[in-house]
């Protein structure tokens, strides 16, 4: 048994943010940050747009970044905590500035916003288009800079530890991938900042270690859970298979002048949304999914023939680097596009201090449902939520520090299964999971394909517990577990929701 005063799970924008609140305010009280892979993987990384802000009062307002919240969250988003977090925004913002983030500045030394979907003012703060890696190198470089945060690599968290009694978390069993040790971390609180669930489809824009393990483990431990059934699809990731992740071309990219054209060369947005190209991600990802069908198209085009080649490449240096890598000139050529699993709107349920339905447990990030993004998040608005909401919960962790006391429980986890390689098997069973949740539980839904990926995956899920029950517990086990608990998450959810919004749409309800 290890013992720590506050535990994170997760080392992107959310948990290290968190972590540097806590340590500089608690200089004298132990902070352990446990990430799966390297402490740079995390969707935060990949992150290319920007942060969605108002700290320009003259030509904007937090009334209006509250107006097209709140649209582009199609009427399911907590009013009280998007007034809530676009108010706080400038603050947090300046935080990160203060810890060595830069953002773009235009020739007269102003911010250079960018304008994307479903925002009716130009208030994307970016850098380049990396701007999650900028900010995701400046919070490690604060990290590794306190002596009272200790950051492992490698270290995956398998389960909460919870009494069920009394509902609180005393930390989690964690599982050290280079000794295939199992260690349980006590903890006086304990936060999940675990990231997305890009992997449960075969196509994401999220990298491998994606698998929703936050969710799943809250959800094993009887942590509220909801609107699983939102899940983001963006609208265009470059097609073509020799990446996986999936590589984003940005919607700044859309913001910035970018068309969208079907497979006859024909501009359709207009179409589908006065907004055209800038319309929020949900009602995009469905014009391109319409405009695929008829005729069969394996993709539609970005076209930026148009734009300025030198402002491009400025402002889209790792994109047009990236396409000129596969021979692809955005100046000369369309860029094939096609939508990709992208974002989930919800996860562990949270208030507005970052506290879920058990005692002594945070959640913060994408895994966590603050009701900030409602049926479908606005661009630009998740690393501004990730920031707000860290706070907040360091805030909430001063006074849980102050009445929580140690545990005297006795944590056991035990690891007396036969060891064999059913690497293969698992394999199979992910990709399965991935095909089956991107034919039937994907942009369009229905009845049937709802109750048929439902059947599988309850197949499968036996599967897997006879596996988990029979074999040695291993990395590749643990994430195959958790996609078949938020596969069948976004699935149950998805039967239970009855009114098509946002992310969600469901061919039958559409005809009732």
């Amino acid at each position: 048994m290890q013992h720590v005063d506050i535990l994170i799970i997760g080392s992107g924008i959310a948990g290290l943010t968190y972590a540097l609140k806590t340590a500089n305010h608690f200089p004298d009280k132990s902070i352990l940050i446990c990430t799966k892979a390297d402490e740079l993987e995390s969707n935060t990384k990949y992150a290319q747009g920007g942060i969605a802000t108002v700290m320009d009062l003259k030509n904007d307002s937090f009334e209006q970044h509250i107006i097209d919240t709140l649209i582009a969250g199609d009427g399911h988003c907590d009013p009280e905590i998007v007034s809530m977090v676009v108010r706080e925004a400038p603050a947090r913002i300046q935080e990160l500035i203060e810890w060595g983030t830069r953002f773009d500045r235009n020739t007269k030394g102003n911010y250079d916003y960018g304008l994307e979907g479903g925002h009716s003012h130009e208030r994307i703060l970016h850098y380049k288009d990396f701007t999650g890696l900028e900010v995701e190198q400046k919070l490690l470089k604060q990290i590794h800079s306190k002596t009272n945060i200790t950051l492992l690599t490698n270290h995956l968290a398998l389960d909460l530890i919870t009494t069920p009694m009394t509902k609180q978390c005393k930390g989690a069993y964690i599982l050290n991938r280079a000794e295939n040790k199992v260690i349980p971390f006590n903890a006086k609180v304990t936060m999940l900042a675990t990231g997305g669930i890009g992997q449960t489809y075969l196509y994401t824009t999220n990298p491998t270690i994606a698998t929703g393990d936050g969710i799943a483990m809250a959800y094993r431990a009887k942590a509220t859970i909801k609107d699983m059934q939102f899940v983001q699809f963006h609208p265009t990731a470059l097609f073509y298979s020799g990446f996986k992740p999936a590589f984003l071309i940005s919607e700044a990219v859309r913001g910035f002048g970018g068309i969208l054209r079907n497979k006859e060369g024909v501009a359709f947005m207009s179409k589908y949304d006065t907004r055209k190209e800038l319309a929020p991600r949900d009602i995009v990802t469905r014009a391109i999914h319409t405009e695929m069908q008829e005729p069969k198209a394996e993709c539609v085009y970005l076209d930026t023939t148009h734009i300025d080649a030198y402002e491009f490449k400025k402002h889209f240096p790792v994109i047009t680097e990236t396409l000129n890598g596969i021979g692809i000139n955005p100046q000369e050529h369309l860029i094939p596009v096609i939508p990709a699993a992208h974002y989930v709107c919800g996860g562990i349920s949270v208030n507005q201090n970052g506290e879920t339905s058990i005692a002594n447990l945070l959640a913060c990030g994408e895994c966590a449902a603050t009701g900030l993004h409602g049926a479908n998040r606005l661009a630009s608005n998740s690393l501004l939520e990730a920031l707000v909401f860290a706070h907040r919960s360091y805030l909430k962790t001063i006074e849980l520090l102050k009445k929580t006391v140690p545990s005297a429980i006795n944590y056991t986890y035990t690891q007396q299964k036969k060891v064999k390689n059913v690497s293969e098997e698992l394999d199979v069973v992910k990709l399965e999971i991935q095909q089956l949740m991107s034919t039937e539980v994907s942009i369009i839904r229905s009845n049937k394909s709802l109750e048929k990926a439902e059947n599988r995956l309850l197949y499968l899920q036996r599967v897997i517990d006879l596996f988990d029950k029979s074999y040695q517990t291993t990395p590749q086990m643990v994430e195959i577990k958790n996609l078949i608990t938020i596969a069948l998450l976004i699935t149950k959810q998805s039967i239970k929701q009855k009114e098509n919004k946002g992310a969600y749409y469901n061919m039958n309800l559409s005809l009732s």
